[in-house]
């Protein structure tokens, strides 16, 4: 029996190239997008489109959709970036980036959670951003902020889901070439999928709750 994959934000970039990854390696693959790109549509996965990560309604479209599916792996994807300089705050810009990259991942992850299988895990797409040693910069105060709570709810998830078995990988995928970036970076979408792919298998209960560079490096809180 094949192995079950649910993908967030799966429609375009990093999460079209994880479709492409788990299917080729066989996983039965559900992408839940708000609207399916003829790329995805092209794959010929399971689609959940219709779904706004950020809305009650749009989570529980989801959960339904997988009420009799049996998960081995959740792959938080969905995330937005804005732009925001001292000076130029828009708050509203800022809680939407918080909605979409913080909160939406965890109610995704608890709307599912029954549907986990024995060891499956949970990953979510973060971004090294939300490192508070690690940022020397400034700046980009919505998308830095919103990654540094998804952080510490992936600590708080790997510490909640440990008794039934599940891990939790924190995982920034490095500096990727996608739209979200304007389509410059240093690695293509396929090969972030493939480096994040391998941090998954790699997860473990003993090392649940750990912030991983893409390349297998720990990045500080």
């Amino acid at each position: 029996m094949s192995q079950t994959v649910v993908i967030t934000g799966a429609s375009r970039g990093i999460g079209l190239s994880f479709c492409r990854l788990y299917q080729s390696r066989g996983y039965e693959v559900y992408a839940v997008c708000r609207s399916a790109s003829e790329e995805l549509k092209s794959l010929g996965v399971h689609i959940i489109d219709g779904v706004n990560v950020t809305q009650h309604q749009g989570v529980e479209r989801m959960r339904s959709a997988l009420e009799n599916v049996s998960i081995d792996l959740l792959i938080n994807n969905a995330g937005i970036l804005r732009n925001e300089v001292l000076g130029d705050i828009d708050p509203d810009q800022i809680r939407q980036q918080f909605e979409t990259n913080a909160l939406a991942p965890l109610l995704v992850t608890e709307a599912l959670t029954s549907r986990f299988v024995a060891n499956a895990k949970v990953a979510l797409i973060t971004s090294r951003m939300g490192s508070v040693t690690d940022n020397t910069s400034g700046g980009r105060y919505g998308y830095r902020m919103s990654k540094s709570a998804l952080n510490i709810a992936g600590v708080s998830l790997s510490h909640d889901l440990k008794p039934r078995g599940v891990a939790v990988a924190i995982l920034h995928p490095g500096l990727v070439g996608t739209e979200m970036i304007g389509g410059h970076g240093d690695i293509t979408p396929d090969q972030a999928a493939e480096r994040l792919s391998q941090r998954i298998d790699g997860l473990t209960l003993e090392n649940s709750g750990t912030f991983w560079h893409s390349n297998g490096d720990i990045l500080p809180w």
